[in-house]
């Protein structure tokens, strides 16, 4: 093989390896910034190089041949050593800067993390940041991302995590709904109300609350039911705000509506236990190198969470 052939193989293999990510022509074209006719050439003219088929097309999506995988396997480890080193080598510069890829829980990013994106856009000119916003839980090195916002209890053990606050789970009716049906004193009262809540995977619903320190700690747990339930805390929120019920909500998803007036919190001397998440994470995948665009966003995030969404439910 002469040399010209040689140097166009760098690229057309890491070309494969993208295609190998991503699993669709068109997909792995987005990610390279090229066309997808381009992309299935370059596919055409490696696979002549190599003198084997290297891709399996259909209709939908493509797999490797065997003979593709091995060309993969056995390089990607040197591309992404050599994505890491030029990485390294532009983060040198004094600024964040480049392209951050994030990917944050639809209701969370909505109402908590895009109305803080534009001070620190501002504050690092030199950054362009693409969001995801998804409840779907990404795989973060297949996909490209560079950091996860999570509403979880325990961060994966393979990922680097970082904590930005933590969250507590509440339950709100609109006052309407409360004049016309009673405010619950007790837990137990929730039987005889329409419960809004997040599906699960038991067949009956059911809250859990606690109150009490120590040793004088009392359990209840109620099996609840009302006309909607949803996957989305917005949903529930709405839902509650146009008198549908009492819904349990994530306390990020409240305090402007609170303020305005249209909710009211409900046994607010009870925890929830069990309810939605209690920590907020930055989580990325381990990598011996951090770009400064994520520590600059994840110390940006942590300030602008410092203590939670507590301070603001117990003003109300």
């Amino acid at each position: 093989m002469n040399e010209q052939k040689i140097n166009e193989l760098w690229s057309h293999l890491h070309w494969l390896t993208v295609l190998a990510q991503q699993g669709s022509y068109t997909a792995a074209a987005a990610r390279l910034g090229v066309s997808k006719a381009a992309m299935s050439q370059r596919m055409a003219d490696l696979e002549q190089m190599a003198g084997v088929p290297l891709v399996r097309r259909t209709t939908r999506s493509v797999r490797l041949t065997e003979a593709g995988q091995r060309l993969v396997d056995d390089t990607r480890a040197s591309f992404e050593q050599i994505a890491q080193s030029f990485a390294q080598v532009r983060d040198l510069a004094d600024a964040p800067h480049g392209l951050l890829r994030v990917t944050a829980p639809v209701a969370f990013a909505r109402q908590q993390l895009v109305p803080r994106l534009a001070d620190f856009l501002r504050e690092y000119p030199d950054v362009r940041l693409e969001l995801e916003m998804s409840d779907r839980l990404s795989s973060l090195a297949t996909e490209g991302f560079d950091l996860a916002i999570r509403h979880t209890a325990a961060p994966p053990d393979t990922h680097v995590a970082w904590t930005l606050c933590g969250t507590r789970s509440v339950l709100v009716a609109s006052r309407s709904y409360l004049r016309k049906r009673g405010t619950p004193l007790r837990p137990e009262d929730l039987r005889n109300h329409s419960c809004l809540h997040y599906p699960r995977a038991q067949d009956t619903p059911a809250w859990t609350f606690a109150q009490g320190t120590g040793s004088h700690v009392e359990r209840v747990t109620v099996p609840v039911s009302g006309v909607l339930s949803a996957n989305n805390s917005e949903a529930l929120r709405d839902a509650a705000v146009s008198g549908l019920g009492i819904a349990l909500l994530p306390d990020f998803s409240l305090p402007a509506s609170l303020r305005a007036s249209k909710l009211a919190l409900v046994l607010p001397d009870w925890q929830l236990v069990g309810g939605y998440a209690d920590q907020l994470y930055a989580i990325r995948p381990y990598t011996a190198h951090v770009p400064r665009a994520v520590t600059a966003f994840v110390n940006y995030l942590r300030q602008a969470l410092a203590g939670g969404f507590a301070q603001e439910l117990d003003e109300v």
